[in-house]
C-alpha cells in the first residue's frame, strides 16, 4: 500500500467566535493491492499534546468535534496517521477563537462593618484552562487567585469605611507549547458598604510648647471610648518607629526628650484587622549647644604657651543663663591650668596630643569635637652652601636649609645685613634656592641665610664659606735655556703660566698632534714639561693647555724649528774632514 499527503482543515474556519462548535477533518489517500481493509490509526495534537487518538478500517474522513469552543481551545492543531508501520503528519493549522464569556461577580454581604471581611464568588461561565481571576474595589486591585476551573471563591477585607465599588475580572493563559493570553471584559458590579468603627485612637501630650531637652513629657495613647465592649482593642505608642509601650486600651508614658529630638510620637490602634493611628510632633528646643573647643595661638609651637576655650555658642535665655553653664577639660597624660570659665592655659607638648571638653547645665552634659594640636617646630639654624662651583663673574646658586621646621619656612638671604631675596618653602626636607652675582670671595663670604615660621627671632647662618674660582687668564709658555743657545743633547724646559685660580690642570702639545705629550694637575698656577736629548726631530712649534673649574685656555705658540745647533764632537769632525779633502786635492 501507499499512502498520500495527510490534509487537516478546520471548519467553519480558522478564526471562529466562543461557543461555535468547530470540526477538525483529517484526510489520507492510501491505495492497496489487497481487498481487506487497512486499519488507519488517528492521532489529533494540539500544540506537543495529543488530545485525541482512534483507529479506523474505513477510508472516510477522520472528524473530531469541538464543541463550544473557548479561547483556550485555540492553537495550533496536527493530524497524524499511522498503517502498520508507516507514519505520516499533516501540515499544522491555526485555530483563533474570539473572544470570552462575561465574568459573573456575586457577595455574601453587602453592609459589613470596618474590619470584617465579605466572601466574594466569580465565575467565567464555560471557560477552560489555567485562569486568573482578580477582585477590585474601585480600581484597586484587592486579591488575584489562579484556578483550573471556571469559578473562584475568596475572602475580601475592604479596608476603610465607605462605599466600596466590588468588580471581577479574568484572564485565560494558553498552554506551554501555545503561549498568549487574553483578558475578559469586567463583571457587573457590586455595592458594599463598610461602617467606621465608633473608636478612634487618643493622643494626649503635655506640655506641647515650649519643650526643651532634658524636660519630662507626660503622654497618653488611648481610645475615644473607653467604655468600648465588643472586645480589647490593642494600642501602640512609638516615637519615630521605636515602639515606647504597648497595652490594652490605654497606655500613659513619661519621656525624657533628649538633645535634637523632634518627638514625633505615634498612637496606634488595633481591632481586628483594623488599625487606625493619630500622630504629634513635639518640637524638642536646644538648652545649649554642644560646645567648640578652640586654641589660641591658632598656631603654636612646641613647648610655648597655649590657651584652650571651650564655649557653648547658644542656649536658651528662658531657662538658662550664660553663667550656669560650667566647662571641663577633658585630656588623658596632659593637665592645663584652669582660668576664667571655659579657659585653659600651659605649654603645648612637643608631640601631637587630643583635647574635648564638656559643657554641663542643669544635669545635662555635652561634649566637644575632638580638637588635635599639632604643635609646629621651630625652624633650626640653617645650613648654607654653594650649589655646584662659584665662579668669578658668573651668576652663583647659593642653597640654604634647617634641618628641622614645620613648613612653611621663609628663606631670607642676608648681604651683610642688607635682605637680597626671600624664598618660602612648603614642603619639608626642601631646600631654598637664590642665584647672585660675586666679585670675589670676601663678597661671597658676607652672605648669610635667615630662616623663619614663627613670630620669634628668626635663626641665621654663619657666612657662606666657599672658594670663588677666578676664570684663567693670560697663559704664557716659556723655554729655557734661550731657543739661541740650545744644542744636540740638551735638555729642554717649558715652562706654562696662567693668571687664575687653582687647581689647574696644564697639558703640552705639539704642532699638528692632538694626544698632549705631557698632562699634570697642580695646586699652583705654573708647572713644566722637559725634553730631554734634544735633537734636530724636536724642531717644531710648541704651546700648552691650562684648565680649571671656570675655563680653558691656550699659550700663544713657541717656534724652536732650525734652533738646535750641531754638538762640539760633530763640529771637529766635520772641520776634519774638510781639511783632509783639501790636503789630497793639493797634492793632486
Amino acid at each position: 500500500f501507499t499512502m498520500g499527503k495527510i490534509s487537516l482543515w478546520v471548519e467553519p474556519s480558522a478564526e471562529v467566535p466562543w461557543d461555535t462548535d468547530v470540526t477538525l477533518r483529517c484526510r489520507v489517500p492510501v491505495s492497496s493491492l489487497e481487498q481487506a481493509a487497512l486499519n488507519r490509526q488517528y492521532t489529533i495534537y494540539r500544540g506537543s499534546s495529543a488530545i485525541v487518538s482512534k483507529t479506523s478500517n474505513t477510508s472516510d474522513d477522520f472528524l473530531h468535534l469541538l464543541p463550544r469552543v473557548r479561547f483556550s481551545n485555540s492553537g495550533k492543531y496536527q493530524c497524524a496517521v499511522k498503517i502498520e508501520e508507516t507514519l505520516k503528519y499533516s501540515n499544522t493549522k491555526k485555530l483563533t477563537v474570539t473572544g470570552l464569556s462575561t465574568p459573573v461577580l456575586s457577595v455574601d454581604k453587602v453592609q459589613v462593618n470596618e474590619g470584617e471581611e465579605i466572601t466574594a464568588k466569580c465565575s467565567a461561565p464555560g471557560e477552560t484552562g489555567s485562569i486568573f481571576f482578580s477582585f477590585y474595589s474601585n480600581a484597586t486591585e484587592l486579591v488575584e487567585k489562579q484556578e483550573q476551573s471556571d469559578r473562584v471563591e475568596v475572602k475580601v477585607h475592604l479596608g476603610s469605611a465607605g462605599l466600596h465599588q466590588i468588580h471581577c475580572r479574568y484572564t485565560v493563559m494558553l498552554s506551554p507549547d501555545t503561549f498568549g493570553s487574553q483578558d475578559s471584559n469586567i463583571s457587573n458590579s457590586v455595592n458594599v458598604s463598610v461602617t467606621e468603627l465608633p473608636i478612634e485612637p487618643v493622643l494626649v501630650v503635655a506640655p506641647e510648647q515650649q519643650i526643651f531637652e532634658g524636660d519630662t513629657l507626660s503622654i497618653d495613647c488611648s481610645i475615644s471610648s473607653l467604655q468600648w465592649s465588643q472586645g480589647n482593642v490593642s494600642v501602640f505608642l512609638s516615637q519615630a518607629n521605636h515602639l515606647l509601650a504597648y497595652g490594652t486600651n490605654r497606655v500613659q508614658l513619661s519621656l525624657l526628650v533628649r538633645a535634637g529630638d523632634t518627638a514625633d510620637l505615634e498612637c496606634t490602634m488595633e481591632v481586628g484587622r483594623v488599625t487606625k493611628a493619630v500622630s504629634k510632633r513635639v518640637p524638642v528646643g536646644e538648652l545649649f549647644s554642644a560646645p567648640r573647643l578652640t586654641l589660641a595661638p591658632s598656631e603654636v609651637f612646641q613647648e610655648e604657651p597655649m590657651t584652650l576655650t571651650c564655649r557653648s555658642e547658644r542656649f536658651a535665655p528662658e531657662r538658662l543663663r550664660r553663667e550656669d553653664l560650667t566647662y571641663s577639660l577633658v585630656s588623658v597624660g596632659h593637665l592645663l591650668q584652669p582660668g576664667a570659665n571655659g579657659v585653659f592655659v600651659g605649654k603645648s607638648l612637643s608631640h601631637d596630643f587630643n583635647y574635648t571638653c564638656e559643657a554641663r547645665a542643669k544635669g545635662l552634659s555635652k561634649s566637644s569635637p575632638v580638637l588635635t594640636v599639632r604643635p609646629k617646630v621651630a625652624a633650626s639654624v640653617p645650613r648654607i652652601w654653594v650649589k655646584g662651583r662659584a665662579i668669578l663673574g658668573r651668576p652663583v646658586r647659593i642653597l640654604c636649609q634647617s634641618d628641622s621646621g614645620s613648613p612653611p619656612i621663609n628663606y631670607t638671604l642676608l648681604r651683610g645685613w642688607e635682605p637680597v631675596d626671600t624664598v618660602s618653602v612648603q614642603l619639608p626636607s626642601q631646600q631654598a634656592e637664590f642665584t647672585v652675582g660675586v666679585s670675589s670671595s670676601a663678597e661671597l663670604s658676607r652672605l648669610t641665610c635667615e630662616a623663619r615660621n614663627s613670630p620669634r627671632k628668626a635663626p641665621r647662618s654663619p657666612g657662606l664659606d666657599a672658594l670663588v674660582v677666578e676664570p684663567l687668564t693670560e697663559a704664557t709658555l716659556t723655554v729655557i735655556p734661550d731657543p739661541a743657545d740650545i744644542s744636540e743633547g740638551d735638555h729642554l724646559i717649558l715652562i706654562c703660566g696662567v693668571n687664575g685660580t687653582p687647581p689647574i690642570t696644564f697639558k703640552w702639545f705639539r704642532s699638528g698632534q692632538e694626544t698632549p705629550l705631557h698632562a699634570i694637575t697642580v695646586d699652583k698656577n705654573t708647572s713644566d714639561f722637559q725634553i730631554q736629548h734634544l735633537s734636530q726631530g724636536h724642531s717644531d712649534s710648541y704651546h700648552c693647555q691650562a684648565l680649571n673649574y671656570a675655563n680653558l685656555i691656550l699659550s700663544p705658540p713657541l717656534h724652536i724649528q732650525g734652533a738646535v745647533r750641531l754638538a762640539l764632537w760633530k763640529k771637529a769632525l766635520i772641520g776634519g774632514v774638510c781639511l783632509l779633502a783639501a790636503l789630497v786635492l793639493a797634492l793632486v
